[in-house]
């Protein structure tokens, strides 16, 4: 995954104080298009660029996990040419830039309904996850095919099924208890969502897992956002105060 290099954190943001798990709902690829007068794929292709520069940043700046937003379980209502780009997309990314990520020491991994993907997007996906399992450098989670209703309602069917078989007490299901089968298991809830276009909503991504991460909107259309923009939404975050429902 090759991006220009930056290395100095900013003078400006505090080493202690940065988010160590950003969530980016990149939004804005077919406006952007629109607006070159394009087609909105040409905004998709665009948007990877801006994904590789802030990867690039959270391995320069110390932020040890970075989830993306890819495509959602609602994705599917697109126009069949756009959906189509989109999972040749996500496949030719993974060909040409899993072997750079590995020697780079990114860990990808994903998280959504893989399995009503492309078979061929399927084994991609598996070998770049069993290639780079083991780095450590920056935990980089894609959620695809991903809705949070629906990873809600999966661990409710699967606890339900434990209790039903007397496996497990319903008493003793706890929030520990249900985020042990959540797809983030394990994973530290983000402390930062960004997302670009101006829109404010989390459009069911991570409901559970942001039920107290901060959240930084921009105006920015997600193929324009870069190194500045990112900078500027972590001097956002080290300007909240995180009460966590404290005083």
């Amino acid at each position: 995954m090759t991006a220009k290099q930056f290395t100095a954190l900013p003078q400006d943001l505090q080493p202690q104080r940065l988010p160590q798990h950003v969530a980016v709902i990149m939004d804005g690829n077919g406006r952007w298009a629109k607006n070159q007068g394009l087609p909105r794929i040409a905004g998709h292709r665009q948007g990877v660029d801006s994904l590789k520069e802030v990867v690039q940043c959270c391995q320069d700046w110390g932020i040890p996990i970075l989830t993306v937003y890819a495509f959602s379980t609602e994705n599917w209502q697109r126009p069949l040419e756009e959906v189509n780009f989109l999972m040749l997309l996500f496949e030719s990314m993974l060909r040409q830039e899993v072997e750079q990520m590995h020697r780079q020491g990114i860990r990808i991994s994903f998280i959504g309904e893989l399995g009503s993907l492309p078979s061929v997007l399927q084994m991609e996906i598996a070998q770049a996850m069993q290639i780079t399992a083991n780095n450590q450098a920056l935990h980089l989670i894609v959620a695809l095919n991903y809705g949070s209703r629906h990873e809600i309602v999966q661990v409710c069917r699967q606890l339900s099924q434990f209790v039903a078989n007397g496996e497990l007490q319903s008493e003793a299901i706890t929030e520990d208890v249900f985020e042990q089968y959540l797809s983030t298991v394990n994973i530290r809830n983000p402390d930062l969502l960004i997302r670009s276009s101006g829109e404010m909503r989390l459009s069911n991504f991570l409901l559970w897992q942001m039920a107290y991460t901060e959240i930084y909107c921009t105006e920015m259309l997600w193929p324009d956002f870069n190194r500045e923009a990112f900078h500027q939404a972590l001097v956002s975050f080290q300007s909240r105060d995180r009460r966590f429902g404290k005083i």
